[in-house]
């Protein structure tokens, strides 16, 4: 997979995917990941990619011909052109599996006040947000779904069964709580279903926990 991030800032974009499962997966090419400047499209001679909305209105948006230029520029046949910003839909694990699934991923970052609009009618495939709530701007973003996504890649995360044993794999339900060694620490013990060796029991455990912890946090999944 190719994934290209067009961003003002790519420094940010690609630092955290440096370290890490991501980064041995880039190593490993199992995943290409390359951010751009979009001033570098810009015909501004002072590099402008932004105006003021028409009709009035707050802030900057960016302006539509740096961001056609870069599309243009980096599109293939088999591209899928994401925008990063508030306005899209909720990003969850089912997107990022279908998203794992694609040749190339073209991600727009968002900015100011967000983008000219004709982007979103002509060039872009889906519009996403990670959250109910207003980044700096859209490379933070770019990052969070760009790991999201690379580490459901084949051999990403060396254990082929890791991504299915996490939370929203199931998407009605979240992981039940974990524990390791030592046994007892500071007065607290490990469930002694853990460590009967019952593994009946220990899966009935697992998912009567799972669903308490579901219905504390995201009562929501439960419906």
């Amino acid at each position: 997979m190719r994934i290209d991030i067009v961003t003002l800032f790519p420094e940010i974009a690609l630092a955290p995917l440096s370290d890490s499962i991501i980064q041995r997966a880039r190593a490993a090419g199992i995943v290409e990941v390359v951010g751009h400047q979009l001033r570098d499209w810009s015909e501004d001679k002072h590099r402008r990619v932004d105006d003021t909305p028409c009709g009035g209105g707050q802030g900057m948006l960016l302006k539509p011909e740096p961001l056609f230029a870069a599309v243009d520029a980096l599109r293939r046949p088999h591209t899928r052109v994401i925008l990063m910003t508030p306005q899209g839909k909720p990003f969850k694990q089912s997107i990022a599996r279908e998203l794992a699934a694609a040749e190339h991923l073209l991600i727009l970052c968002g900015h100011y006040e967000g983008v000219d609009h004709r982007v979103v009618e002509a060039l872009v495939d889906e519009e996403i947000s990670i959250g109910d709530y207003i980044l700096t701007n859209g490379a933070l973003a770019a990052a969070v779904v760009c790991d999201a996504v690379i580490r459901l890649l084949p051999g990403a995360l060396g254990d082929e069964r890791s991504p299915e044993d996490e939370s929203f794999a199931d998407p009605n339900l979240l992981e039940p709580p974990a524990y390791t060694r030592p046994i007892d620490f500071r007065g607290m013990r490990v469930p002694e279903v853990l460590i009967s060796g019952h593994h009946g029991k220990i899966q009935a455990w697992k998912m009567e926990n799972a669903l308490a912890r579901t219905h504390q946090n995201r009562p929501d999944l439960l419906g």
